[in-house]
């Protein structure tokens, strides 16, 4: 090779690696007392979604949104590269250990331990074109004694900084304390955003905030419908879910109060872009297991866009049981008949409903850790025609919920789901209502 050539070589290389290094730069800025975040020196305002399963990023791209929040870095350069390729950015999770997992922050060489494999994740990905904020820490705060693990939080943020000047730094708590806010502001300076992970709250956050003293900018890094700590439970202690319409309408309130706050809020990340088993199998995920789309996501794509998609996923009314709504405490008598009905619609799309009975998770995991799914019970759907059902109630005492799912022709699906208690038969009692089983006779050819 000669010596013009190979020159020619280097300096195309060095342009293009400092292309790729400016292409990258993220910065908050204060602009008239408005907190702004830049990418590549033009505002960003973060429309973003929890999502770690890369067959959902085109979905979330395609409903208008821009960004995607992970937990962890594991499967890193994948979920960049395919964030990358659709356009997305991601804020990476760097999940820091937590005490109520048994992460001991009195434990030195364990967190020092914890800083280094930070430090090389970060020297991994810090130049990909696709990153946008470094996420240390994911509700560190849950039933935690030990504030020494802002001291940790803030060692990592500071070696971050040190190595990475071009993006973010910021951590995440479960709720919104001011005990908490005033503790990160003065253990972990380096902490350049405030991110909230909060419910049924999202609506006061920005006075909260305010009033605790924070002085950068914050934004979302969950929110969603009602949490299952946030709504009405049952006598026997079940939270009561919200339907997919209940929920679509959640999320539309919750946005609207995120995007008021012009001066402070950077965006957020709604949760989950995705599907998981927490209480029911339907409680967070905007997606089915089968990955179904779900009424919520609809409504976040106007969210996002202004416009909904041209065909919409049906919606729930109401459901009952023997005219009773999920408020009402129903009791049911083991192995009794009953009838449950659902009242749907849809944009001018056929109907399919199904029928299914689960027995109530006591399963009592936080914070969102992995729980097994629960598998429905058969043989207790007896007969069900469009939106009514007759199922027999379970022969075993306990908690259980009826689950309703609608379907349109595009596979788009709607949902309920009621708990009830069925109760031991007493002794002298007779069946309410026996199973009719129709007959029918056979000819034989003789």
């Amino acid at each position: 090779m000669n010596k013009k050539k190979l020159i020619f070589i280097i300096t195309v290389f060095i342009i293009s690696f400092s292309n790729y290094a400016q292409e990258n730069k993220v910065e908050i800025i204060k602009i008239n007392n408005n907190w702004k975040l830049l990418r590549n020196g033009i505002p960003y305002y973060i429309k973003g979604a929890g999502c770690e399963d890369l067959k959902y990023f085109k979905h979330l791209a395609d409903a208008g949104g821009n960004s995607i929040r992970t937990w962890s870095p594991d499967n890193g350069r994948e979920v960049l590269d395919k964030a990358h390729e659709l356009g997305l950015t991601v804020m990476m999770g760097l999940w820091a250990g937590q005490e109520r997992q048994g992460f001991d922050y009195d434990n030195e060489s364990a967190v020092k331990t914890q800083l280094n494999y930070f430090k090389s994740v970060v020297k991994k990905y810090k130049d990909h074109p696709a990153l946008l904020l470094w996420g240390v820490g994911n509700e560190v705060d849950l039933f935690y004694t030990n504030t020494k693990v802002w001291d940790a939080i803030q060692d990592i943020a500071k070696m971050i900084h040190e190595i990475d000047p071009n993006h973010p730094v910021t951590t995440v708590t479960a709720g919104l304390d001011p005990v908490e806010v005033k503790l990160i502001q003065e253990k972990a300076p380096d902490i350049d955003i405030y991110s909230i992970n909060t419910y049924r709250e999202v609506c006061s956050a920005s006075n909260v905030i305010r009033k605790a003293g924070w002085n950068k900018p914050y934004l979302f890094a969950e929110w969603g419908p009602a949490g299952h700590w946030e709504v009405r439970k049952t006598m026997w202690n079940a939270p009561i879910e919200q339907n997919s319409h209940e929920k679509a309408l959640q999320y539309v309130d919750s946005y609207e109060c995120i995007i008021e706050d012009t001066s402070m809020c950077l965006g957020s990340y709604t949760f989950l872009w995705g599907h998981k088993q927490e209480v029911t199998s339907t409680w967070y995920g905007m997606f089915t297991k089968k990955g179904q789309i779900t009424e919520v996501i609809d409504y976040v794509t106007n969210c996002w866009t202004g416009k909904f998609p041209l065909n919409l996923a049906p919606s729930v009314d109401s459901a009952k049981i023997e005219n009773f709504s999920k408020y009402d405490n129903i009791q049911l008598i083991c192995e009794e008949i009953y009838q449950g009905e659902v009242y749907a619609k849809d944009d001018n799309n056929k109907l399919k409903f199904s029928f299914k009975i689960y027995p109530e998770s006591t399963v009592e995991a936080v914070g969102g850790d992995f729980q097994d799914e629960i598998p429905s019970i058969p043989g207790l759907i007896k007969k069900s025609k469009i939106n009514e059902v007759r199922f027999m109630a379970p022969k075993n005492e306990g908690a259980y919920r009826l689950f309703i799912f609608v379907t349109d022709d595009i596979d788009k699906i709607a949902y309920a789901n009621i708990p009830f208690y069925s109760n031991p038969r007493p002794d002298n009692m007779k069946q309410r209502q026996k199973i009719k089983l129709k007959t029918r006779r056979l000819k034989l050819n003789e």
